[in-house]
């Protein structure tokens, strides 16, 4: 797949990147060798290979689900600069 300029100045404006002229030719040919190194992994049989999430098997630690000692919440609020009804009171991050 063959990169242009306005697909690099696209993505930079996107990823809001200040690219110069010169950058947006070197990142033509970077771009274009990456995009033609994945296409070659589609070119890679993975018919009878199984999904894995590791190269190393590993199995998940489970934990007993059990009833801890919470409960305790208003002790936990006793900290807080300020609280409502067992929730800590923030201040207004985004309008």
């Amino acid at each position: 797949m063959q990169i242009n300029e306005a697909t690099v100045r696209k993505i930079a404006h996107l990823a809001r990147i200040k690219v110069t002229d010169e950058e947006a030719k070197s990142l033509e040919t970077e771009l274009t060798s990456i995009l033609e190194w994945v296409e070659q992994l589609n070119e890679v049989d993975t018919e009878n290979v199984e999904p894995m999430t590791s190269a190393v098997e590993t199995a998940v630690k489970m934990r007993e689900d059990v009833v801890t000692d919470g409960g305790y919440a208003g002790r936990i609020i006793r900290n807080a600069p300020k609280s409502d009804d067992n929730f800590f009171v923030v201040p207004k991050v985004v309008e």
